[in-house]
């Protein structure tokens, strides 16, 4: 689950980490009016979305009054902000950071994320703040630097002062960036947070080491532990039909293609995903209804994924374990009834009870194409929905 940046420096601030003075407006008299408390020359306002490069887009400007942070936020408030990260649609802002202007020295990059590979929380930090981490990595890999964390034990006092002394921070600054540095790291464990990143963490005329900016994405399988927190998600940022998923337990990510995807399994989904590709297609979604699925999350399934208009054929890989061929094919055909199917289906499965969910699918009268694998079930259903190679 991903927050606005006005919420993760709240929660970050909470722990010890340094961040601007500053409030969240939802009008522009509310902005004017919190650039009067802030009472300095220079407010930055912000535009609130889930995205990065807001800069880029226009949605971050300085103003020198409080008439004109309040002008600047009426002409964000609305407005529909495109970004590298939010593609052409891009947000429509809602929201808008009035924050104190600092007068900068230096920008880092400080961030925090969870290591598959060394089973480790990874903290990392470059001296190239205010650019793209990835594009820092791609064009100079030896500039960022790693710290991994022993889970037992936490970050420890001399790996905060390694990576502040790879910086190239003074020696007072070093000082006051290792509580910063695992404030970060106590904020990331307590959270249960999947990603922090402060781009740019910087370092102020006065010597100060400030969050100039935040981005905190929390583990969802966690949120149970944390209402506090599921009650910062903001829907207007999200997918209307991820959201509608979620209410079903049903993992879904709508993607760019045409081929719709029903899979079992978060492996197995991105199996399909790469075979449609390889097949010429391009996948519309990633929907993953869970080794447990019921006929009515089956039935909840088809109708999320078909409510893409992209859609043109979709692909059903299902392997029977837990959820058993037969219950698929009936939850496949009830929801192909409720909603009038008319795209193609192709239908590849294995498993549990596989010649009764074919032989259902075959009775239905519908307009399904049974697969006898997964390259077979892939080319077909990539050319119905007119392409492939």
């Amino acid at each position: 689950m991903k927050i606005h940046e006005y919420q993760a420096k709240s929660i970050l601030a909470r722990y010890g980490v340094p961040i601007p003075r500053g409030e969240v407006a939802f009008t522009k008299e509310e902005a004017r009016t919190i650039a009067q408390r802030l009472a300095v020359p220079l407010v930055v306002v912000k535009a609130q979305i889930h995205a990065g490069g807001r800069g880029k887009g226009g949605g971050v400007k300085l103003a020198r009054s409080p008439e004109h942070a309040a002008e600047l936020a009426g002409q964000m408030l609305g407005m529909r902000l495109v970004t590298p990260q939010t593609g052409p649609e891009g947000r429509i802002v809602r929201r808008v950071l009035i924050e104190e202007g600092l007068q900068i020295v230096r920008e880092l990059y400080l961030g925090l994320l969870v290591d598959r590979t060394a089973a480790a929380p990874l903290f990392m930090a470059s001296a190239a703040g205010g650019m793209e981490i990835e594009e820092v990595a791609r064009a100079q890999p030896e500039s960022i630097l790693r710290e991994w964390i022993d889970p037992a034990v936490g970050l420890q006092p001399f790996q905060a002062r390694k990576l502040a002394f790879g910086l190239g921070l003074t020696p007072e600054l070093v000082v006051a960036a290792v509580p910063v540095f695992q404030a970060l790291y106590r904020a990331f464990l307590e959270t249960d947070a999947s990603l922090i990143e402060i781009n740019p963490c910087v370092v102020t005329a006065d010597g100060r080491l400030v969050a100039l900016d935040a981005k905190v994405t929390f583990d969802d399988n966690a949120l149970y532990r944390h209402k506090e927190l599921r009650e910062l998600r903001d829907l207007d940022e999200e997918d209307p039909l991820e959201v509608e998923a979620s209410k079903y337990g049903l993992n879904y990510i709508k993607l760019d293609g045409n081929v719709g995807c029903m899979v079992n399994g978060a492996g197995l989904a991105m199996a399909t995903m790469d075979i449609i590709q390889l097949a010429g297609g391009r996948p519309a979604n990633f929907l993953d209804v869970g080794g447990g699925a019921s006929a009515e999350q089956v039935k909840n399934a088809f109708r999320i994924l078909m409510s893409d208009p992209h859609v043109k054929a979709v692909f059903i890989n299902i392997f029977g374990g837990i959820l058993r061929c037969d219950v698929l094919a009936t939850g496949v055909v009830n929801a192909a009834r409720e909603l009038h199917l008319t795209v193609p289906v192709v239908v590849r499965m294995e498993g549990t009870n596989v010649q009764q969910g074919q032989q259902i699918l075959r009775d239905s009268g519908l307009n399904f194409t049974v697969a006898n694998g997964m390259q077979e079930g892939a080319e077909k259903v990539v050319r119905l929905a007119g392409g492939g190679r």
